[in-house]
């Protein structure tokens, strides 16, 4: 059994890949640690095995390097492939869009060790763009994500876990025991499918079973990766489609600690809150909704948001038809 593994997940992944590899190579302060690099390619259609292949054949043997094939597609079932094929007792899971700092390992572990009732926990993420973004970005970054703290955070307790606050994926360690014995392997939100952009959120609700289970979900600002960002990203269709994905699957990153006979009342009260949103940004930008991506963004997250329990009634009657 390894102390870590660095679970990355690829699709298409060939223009990243060397970048994030030699990063992951290239880590400092990790002598006396047992740890593995497991790389799970979903379905590529690039040079991307190539890539993972060549590397592979010069990779160091004190940190072995593997590669394995996840035939279903979509983020969830790579995910589930890593946790079932890593070693460590803790899995920290790169994107092929992400470069780590030279300490990522390092810090990671040392997290881990000082905080035993932790189940998971992220780090800072720095936006490298390939174009520059708006002005007014700083409204939305948060959800592409782009997340910048100088302090720790605890998420499972204090003004965060009364407003459901939950680290992004990108960067995300967890426990492997923590998650395997209390985050169904079958998540309602499938996450990215592809190049899709279906209901968004299935981290959260992943961090939601941990939660509810007891163990604490922390911000560790000593852990740092780059997160490139590409410039259809920014573009205006690309982000409307981003954020109705993350505003429909917010029915279940809401719901998920309620028991059933609940969810309803919930649902209406989270569902009037999104209406008083909606209404007050157009009110107070409809005369920019067609010019502001970010405005529109927002306006878009407002409205899926207040869709989502009506999305997943009508996801119920489809599946009794």
């Amino acid at each position: 059994m390894a102390e870590f593994s660095v679970a990355i997940r690829t699709y298409n992944g060939a223009a990243y890949l060397p970048r994030l590899l030699e990063a992951v190579r290239s880590q400092q302060s990790i002598e006396g640690i047992d740890w593995e690099v497991v790389v799970v390619d979903n379905n590529s259609t690039d040079d991307t095995l190539a890539i993972l292949q060549r590397y592979q054949a010069g990779w160091p043997s004190t940190f072995p390097l593997t590669i394995h094939k996840e035939p279903r597609q979509g983020a969830v079932y790579a995910r589930q492939r890593a946790i079932q094929v890593a070693q460590g007792d803790w899995i920290g899971f790169l994107d092929n869009d992400t470069v780590p700092t030279a300490d990522w390992v390092a810090q990671a572990i040392t997290f881990g060790k000082d905080n035993p009732q932790a189940g998971a926990y992220s780090g800072q993420i720095h936006g490298v763009f390939e174009t520059p973004p708006p002005d007014n970005f700083g409204r939305i970054a948060q959800y592409l994500p782009i997340v910048e703290r100088k302090h720790s955070i605890c998420f499972s307790s204090g003004l965060y876990n009364r407003k459901h606050v939950l680290p992004p994926g990108a960067g995300l360690v967890i426990r492997k025991q923590a998650w395997v014995e209390h985050v169904p392997k079958a998540l309602v939100l499938q996450g990215p499918v592809g190049s899709g952009l279906a209901a968004k959120g299935e981290d959260i609700e992943a961090l939601m079973y941990l939660k509810k289970a007891g163990w604490e979900i922390w911000f560790n600002p000593a852990m740092e990766i780059e997160h490139y960002i590409p410039k259809e990203r920014l573009e205006r269709a690309y982000l409307l489609r981003f954020f109705h994905g993350i505003g429909l699957g917010r029915y279940y990153t809401r719901t998920i600690g309620y028991p059933h006979w609940l969810k309803p009342l919930v649902s209406g009260i989270y569902m009037a809150n999104d209406l008083r949103k909606l209404m007050a940004h157009w009110l107070k930008y409809h005369h920019d909704l067609t010019t502001d991506t970010v405005l529109a963004s927002e306006f878009q997250l407002y409205i899926s948001s207040f869709m989502s329990p009506i999305y997943r009634l009508r996801e119920l009657a489809d599946w009794e038809t």
